[in-house]
């Protein structure tokens, strides 16, 4: 399966890092290729996050071998955002089949996991969370329909987004696993503002759906010594808990949220002031 590997850094660290440097701690990038399936190992509450693009093969893992276990499901739990054509992911043998925009819960236990496309020449564009779980909690697929959304920000601020719950207890439960996606209204590009830190949680940022001239401009840091990474489509940005996270788009784009720490309160945030930020 082969699995990166990143460490990430303290906030005491950021100061001296390049902007090559600053990119190998925080980002994953190119983890959807065509016909591959690949993961990184965060050291960031020892989140997984990956990506696949099956096309005329299936693709499949559950082997334990990258995280200690006999099997990768042994002490796991996943979600699975198809960002791309439709699909399906079979789950010990039980089909199910995505659209653009569902997301599959996949819970503690499981044996094996295929993934593929219907049509390869618009394949699926599979995006996953893993984290470390201490309960069995049934696999379960939440259709785009099925999230919880919350309509947030305002035009005149340029921060008006939808944002959509999948994992998360009032829609679909997991063990610690939260995930879900936010779009920034036609006209928005802000997709977090005012930012906020989560002591208690950490989250992970997959943006998708840039034009390829796109960038999202990613702030990270302590909000009196922030840093900037320039994000493209499929880019992955890890934001450990010291860290605020807000971001600002060149054209339309979404990005798929994943959290987990140590509660699923998603209020549990301390906003941070615009006027704090240095």
């Amino acid at each position: 399966m082969g699995m990166l590997q990143k460490y990430g850094a303290g906030p005491n660290q950021i100061d001296g890092m390049t902007t090559d440097q600053l990119r190998d701690a925080f980002m994953v990038e190119r983890m959807f290729t065509p016909g591959k399936i690949g993961f990184a190992y965060t050291h960031f509450d020892r989140m997984i996050v990956g990506g696949a693009v099956p096309t005329q093969n299936t693709l499949e893992f559950g082997d334990g071998a990258d995280v200690g276990t006999p099997r990768f499901f042994d002490a796991r739990e996943m979600g699975i955002a198809n960002l791309g054509g439709a699909g399906w992911i079979e789950v010990d043998g039980t089909r199910h089949a995505l659209a653009n925009r569902d997301v599959l819960y996949i819970g503690r236990g499981t044996q094996s996991v295929r993934l593929g496309s219907d049509d390869p020449s618009t394949p699926a564009w599979f995006y996953m969370n893993s984290v470390p779980a201490g309960a069995d909690i049934a696999t379960r697929l939440i259709t785009r329909a099925e999230a919880k959304v919350l309509n947030l920000g305002e035009a005149e601020r340029g921060n008006q987004r939808s944002l959509a719950m999948y994992i998360h207890p009032e829609v679909a439960p997991s063990c610690l696993l939260l995930m879900g996606i936010t779009d920034p209204a036609k006209g928005s590009m802000w997709n977090t503002m005012p930012p906020h830190l989560h002591e208690r949680r950490m989250e992970a940022y997959c943006y998708f759906d840039l034009s390829p001239e796109d960038r999202v401009m990613h702030f990270m840091g302590r909000p009196d010594n922030t840093r900037h990474l320039v994000v493209a489509d499929g880019d992955i940005v890890m934001s450990p808990a010291w860290s605020i996270h807000m971001g600002a788009g060149t054209g339309p784009y979404g990005f798929v949220w994943g959290m987990t720490g140590e509660n699923q309160a998603y209020g549990d945030v301390s906003p941070v002031a615009i006027s704090e930020l240095r």
